[in-house]
């Protein structure tokens, strides 16, 4: 019969104990884990897990405990004079499965789970080896001898898959396991049992660590047991400086510990205009939201002037480390899984095993490992089965949905809803305008000053006006004394920017020149797609009317996505946002922090697939009032935008290389420090 302590209540607010060993360990990290509720695998912890899957799996109860009269007492004080802990290599056979004591007879009790409302704590032990009386030992695997006085001692064994430390006097344990093993103990103590001292296994280099518990390392726990309360229910630690712990942390890229340390400490070359600053533009008087095309225009050609008062404007530049220190890059420069796109009407999406597999009318098209997969885009009316929505779900892999036009409906995740606090600060910061208004003018001044980069690197003559327009632009979004002046800023710079798009287009001259129609030896080029070239004159949407615009909209609609999942990612709402205004099935936030990478992706994305002939006027097709692109023409371009998130490129702040999609978790993560006071200034992400 398996016995359950009566003191363990799994409603009651305990301290999980290995929650205090992340503590002892790294406090930040405890925040983390315990309070947000943030936790990713690494290398580590999956040879950790898989370990202890390997030892839970045995058989064996933990036996009920001696009854103890009121002068017993379990304390270390009764069995070593100083009370003095001890932690050296152990030279009895405790933790030896065949271990065997004089007039006594050793069992084994695994995944023993107790609590104690007095310390606050609550374990699961890897092992307990429990000393027997002789002949009162386990008759079954399931069964004990209940006679009271059948129990000798216990004693606690750990699993741990790394080293010992080398202390002064021989192998000991790390503080982090000397917290974990000495809560076991006392943990056994405070539900009946005689326990003394506990063994830490180093499966690394096999070896046994024995540990007594001693009256300072009880007061050391009971103390850290206290500080930990107190840390959970206060603001978040600060971040290890330059540790050698954090290469091998897990949840570094989340706590981004040298990031948060170097903008803590960084200094801007520039300060931003004060927002009283005043513009004196046509179209911007008053606070009326300019949505009037006419007005936009105006402003349009405001910004193209040479008014020397835009040389007042200051803008900022990448902020510089008040001293030395180097940003070590602690995370993977991008994911190593993929985004599977189904594309086809009618298919289904099924789970086999760990496996997706993608079938239409019982013919395998592809078959996807669940492990290797990043996301899953639908297109259109796919099947898709429950089994594997709820394995999706449990494994956090977001399933998107859209229509064939490339419309982004919405998506499919598990609950993976994480730091709550974060969430409190940017429901509060949204609610009011002007806190929302300084992040409001980055988003959009980086936005403007990626359009200007890319200009410059594409155009085949960059045109000075226009990149002249698009400077005083930049630096009139970060002078904006309301939203609705930064609305006609963003949209003059964008009519600026647009109008100067087919400079970037090659062989937009005339249908002699365009991509795909010049070349008799592409098959996917016939008469009818004469009607479609690629000579773009101004941005429309909904529907898009011509094949670049088709292009824009669906790449916009695919980067709205990515921004969308990094921001539930990171614990945002992505549907309440601090620049675009929340309305229904709008991912408001997501498309705030994508203003900055429209140009850097969805446009050099549309103009490599453009330029590079990856998609020609064939891939395209009349629907109504609008151009749609063919599925095979939507595949094409799929692996065309997926590369483009795989470029790498340096960080501009930390001078490190990362993909694109990483400097989009990069960005939402900095905003999120932002919003909790961690840091002083959100700082977008700019390209020279």
């Amino acid at each position: 019969m398996s016995l359950t302590p009566a003191r363990v209540d799994p409603a009651a607010d305990l301290l999980p104990a290995r929650m205090l060993n992340e503590f002892v360990y790294c406090p930040r990290l405890f925040y983390y884990e315990h309070v947000e509720g943030i936790f990713l695998h690494s290398a580590d912890t999956k040879k950790g897990a898989a370990e202890h899957t390997r030892v839970d799996a045995g058989k064996g109860a933990l036996p009920k405990a001696n009854k103890k009269t009121e002068t017993e007492s379990p304390r270390p004080e009764d069995t070593k004079e100083d009370g003095a802990s001890e932690s050296t290599a152990d030279a009895l056979p405790i933790g030896n499965p065949d271990s065997k004591i004089e007039n006594a007879e050793v069992i084994h009790a695994r995944s023993v789970m107790l609590g104690s409302e007095l310390l606050g704590v609550v374990a699961k032990l890897d092992l307990v080896e429990v000393t027997m009386e002789a002949g009162a030992a386990q008759t079954s695997d399931l069964e004990f001898q209940t006679r009271e006085t059948a129990v000798r001692a216990v004693c606690p064994v750990e699993y741990k898959t790394g080293a010992p430390r080398e202390g002064d006097t021989g192998r000991e344990l790390w503080d982090a396991d000397r917290m974990q093993l000495g809560l076991q103990i006392l943990l056994l103590r405070e539900n009946g049992y005689t326990c003394d001292e506990g063994v830490v296994f180093y499966r690394q280099t096999r070896q046994r660590v024995r540990f007594v518990l001693g009256a300072s390392d009880e007061d050391w726990i009971r103390r850290s047991i206290s500080a930990a309360r107190a840390c959970s229910a206060g603001p978040i630690p600060p971040p290890l400086d330059h540790s050698p712990k954090c290469p091998r942390c897990s949840l570094a890229p989340v706590c981004m510990p040298d990031e948060t340390q170097f903008l803590q400490m960084a200094v801007p070359d520039a300060e931003l205009p004060e927002p009283e600053f005043q513009l004196a533009l046509p179209g911007l008087a008053g606070d009326a939201i300019l949505s009037d095309d006419a007005k936009v225009a105006l402003l349009a050609d405001a910004l193209s002037t040479d008014d020397p008062a835009w040389e007042t404007l200051p803008e900022p530049r990448v902020p510089r480390l008040a001293g030395e220190g180097e940003v070590r890059r602690l995370i993977a420069p991008d994911v190593d899984t993929k985004v599977l796109y189904v594309n086809t009407p009618g298919v289904a999406v099924t789970r086999k095993g760990e496996t997706i597999i993608v079938k239409e009318k019982g013919e395998t098209l592809s078959e996807v490992r669940i492990k290797d997969l990043h996301h899953l885009a639908i297109f259109g009316a796919a099947q898709i089965s429950t089994a594997l929505i709820q394995t999706l779900c449990e494994q956090e892999v977001p399933v998107s949905y859209f229509s064939m036009g490339g419309w982004f409906y919405g998506l499919t995740r598990g609950h993976g809803l994480t730091n709550v606090f974060t969430r409190i600060k940017q429901f509060a910061k949204a609610a009011d305008p002007a806190q929302a208004l300084p992040l409001a003018r980055l988003f959009v001044y980086g936005k403007i000053r990626n359009q200007r980069t890319l200009l410059m690197r594409n155009h085949v003559e960059p045109p000075p006006i226009a990149l002249r327009a698009l400077k005083h632009a930049a630096s009139a979004a970060l002078a904006a004394p309301n939203q609705a002046t930064l609305l006609g800023i963003e949209g003059a710079a964008a009519l600026v920017y647009f109008r100067n798009l087919s400079g970037m287009i090659k062989g937009s001259d005339g249908n002699d020149d365009i991509p795909g129609l010049e070349d008799p030896v592409d098959t996917r080029v016939g008469n009818a797609q004469k009607e479609f070239n690629f000579d773009f004159k101004t941005r429309n949407r909904r529907p898009p009317r011509d094949p670049v615009n088709a292009l824009l909209s669906l790449a916009y609609s695919l980067l709205a996505r990515d921004c969308t999942v990094a921001a539930l990612a990171v614990g945002f709402d992505p549907y309440i946002g601090l620049y675009h205004q929340p309305r229904y099935g709008r991912p408001a936030l997501a498309l705030d922090v994508m203003e900055e990478f429209r140009p850097l992706i969805a446009d050099s994305a549309v103009l490599t697939a453009i330029n590079n002939r990856m998609i020609t006027p064939a891939d395209f097709v009349q629907a109504g009032d609008a151009v749609n692109l063919t599925p095979a023409g939507r595949k094409r371009f799929f692996h065309v935008y997926e590369k483009r998130m795989s470029d790498t490129v340096t960080h501009p702040l930390f001078d490190y290389k990362v993909s694109y999609r990483r400097a989009i978790e990069l960005q939402l993560r900095l905003l999120a420090r932002t919003l909790t006071g961690e840091i002083e200034r959100y700082l977008p992400f700019t390209t020279r």
